[in-house]
């Protein structure tokens, strides 16, 4: 009987091995902070993920121009950097995601009242729209963004439809021919849209806003870090689009979360 009873007392103890005990007050609060600091950089990490811009106009723009001075080895003088204003920079709304799916939201919002009559419209004006010359430009650094961006975009371009810049699957014959009709948006990639403006089929005298897109690949690379395509943006943009920016006559809309850090924080205080 004795024995019976130790073998049940025995069975007992070890029925729940891993049963934690009640915490203590103090150890109890200590984890529920805890719990509280993981959640919110959690909900940071998913806002960065899903490309909330949370940058100021004058934090993007230091860091365009700091992306601008070193892909291009060059120093901006102090008079340079005060001619080139913040309102080159197109905020978008803080409420919204920056994804491929609100794109189209974001550019409805950036051209207010006249949206419908510049970004819908499909019909050539004379003395007015010209052919091949779109209103918003935007740059990604391969085909498949390019389609995942006008993808955001397609309640605004059932009249108009949108032109694809890219080399993949698509021969600059063709694009040409969809040249000649009214474009209101663009989506490419920098090689093939400065091939298309130097053969003088793209224009660029109705271009209000470039998108540049900011999401990064699989690899860590985005427009302004895979090395072929980084060197084809800023020679496009030098060429083309430096003095209309400087000019206040074009807007730059970095799409996607802008980087805050010291680097940034040097050419603010050269701005200032």
């Amino acid at each position: 009987m004795a024995s019976g009873k130790a073998d049940k007392t025995s069975k007992t103890s070890f029925k729940n091995p891993n049963k934690r005990l009640p915490l203590g007050p103090n150890r109890a609060k200590k984890n529920k902070t805890k719990k509280k600091v993981n959640k919110t950089k959690k909900n940071q990490n998913n806002n960065e993920s899903n490309g909330v811009q949370r940058a100021s106009a004058s934090q993007q723009l230091s860091f365009f121009l700091n992306q601008f001075q070193s892909a291009n080895g060059v120093q901006l003088s102090s008079l340079e950097l005060e001619s080139i204003k913040d309102n080159c920079i197109l905020e978008l709304s803080k409420g919204l995601d920056q994804d491929a799916n609100t794109l189209g939201k974001h550019m409805k919002a950036a051209f207010r009242p006249s949206w419908k009559e510049v970004l819908c419209e499909g019909q050539l004006m004379e003395g007015k729209i010209d052919c091949g010359s779109p209103a918003i430009i935007i740059f990604s650094a391969s085909a498949i963004r390019s389609l995942e961006l006008l993808r955001g975009l397609r309640p605004l371009t059932m009249e108009c439809h949108a032109v694809k810049l890219f080399s993949k699957h698509m021969k600059v014959e063709d694009q040409v021919s969809l040249l000649k009709n009214r474009v209101n948006i663009a989506s490419g990639t920098p090689s093939r849209i400065k091939k298309l403006i130097d053969m003088e089929a793209l224009g660029i005298s109705r271009l209000d806003v470039i998108v540049l897109d900011m999401q990064t690949d699989v690899k860590g690379y985005s427009l302004f870090t895979l090395p072929q395509v980084r060197d084809e943006f800023w020679d496009l943009y030098k060429s083309f689009f430096h003095q209309r920016v400087v000019r206040g006559d074009l807007r730059i809309c970095l799409y996607g979360a802008v980087p805050v850090d010291a680097e940034i924080k040097k050419i603010e205080k050269r701005c200032s």
